[in-house]
């Protein structure tokens, strides 16, 4: 296997690990609001923040898997 081969490897476990959290975060934020809705305002927020954190850090492993490919 050549070195693109291993960068788009590299590239596509990024994006399925970010799935993966963003789904986390998706589904605990839910369950968070449906135990307790007085708080959407804030869990909706909070979820938010860490999707785009989540979203960052995946985007860094893209752009290392490819500067190394």
């Amino acid at each position: 296997m050549n070195i693109t081969g291993i960068a788009a490897i590299g590239a596509g476990l990024a994006a399925v690990g970010a799935g993966i959290g963003i789904g986390k975060i998706g589904g605990s934020a839910m369950e968070a609001m449906a135990r307790q809705p007085e708080m959407q305002g804030k869990l909706q927020t909070s979820a938010l923040v860490f999707a785009a954190f989540v979203e960052a850090v995946a985007l860094f492993g893209v752009v290392v898997a490819f500067l190394q490919g």
